[in-house]
């Protein structure tokens, strides 16, 4: 990788980071937060989202349709910054110290599968574009 790549992964980081704050927060406001007693719904939407898409511009840069420093850029920087399993990490811990041991498993691998199978769907889809 480049210079000019490695700073044009860096920027994607930045802006999906900005995205995955901005739709947190969108999904804060208009939930109220959380749903079902605390579940982090923001973040759920945000890493099966994120994997959908990483799913997506893997597959398309297996055909060819995208070139590597693009799925570099998108894929790596901008997915890479916008989703966030150590977000999910630590709001699954914190359902468990607070005692919402279901949500919790939900959270943690439900997250989990959810997450892989929109991932698999994106390859898939990016694959046979």
């Amino acid at each position: 990788m480049n210079p000019l790549e490695l700073l044009l992964v860096s920027l994607g980081g930045g802006v999906g980071a900005a995205l995955r704050s901005w739709l947190d927060g969108v999904v804060r406001s208009r939930i109220g937060g959380t749903v079902l007693g605390r579940f982090p719904l923001g973040t759920l939407v945000i890493n099966v989202t994120g994997s959908l898409v990483l799913g997506f511009l893997t597959g398309l840069g297996e055909t060819g349709a995208l070139g590597p420093s693009t799925v570099a850029v998108l894929g790596t920087g901008m997915m890479g910054g916008y989703t966030t399993f150590s977000t999910a990490s630590v709001e699954t811990v914190q359902l468990l110290r607070t005692g919402k041991t279901r949500l919790a498993v939900l959270n943690g691998l439900g997250m989990l599968v959810v997450s892989v199978g929109a991932a698999a769907l994106g390859l898939y889809t990016g694959r046979n574009t």
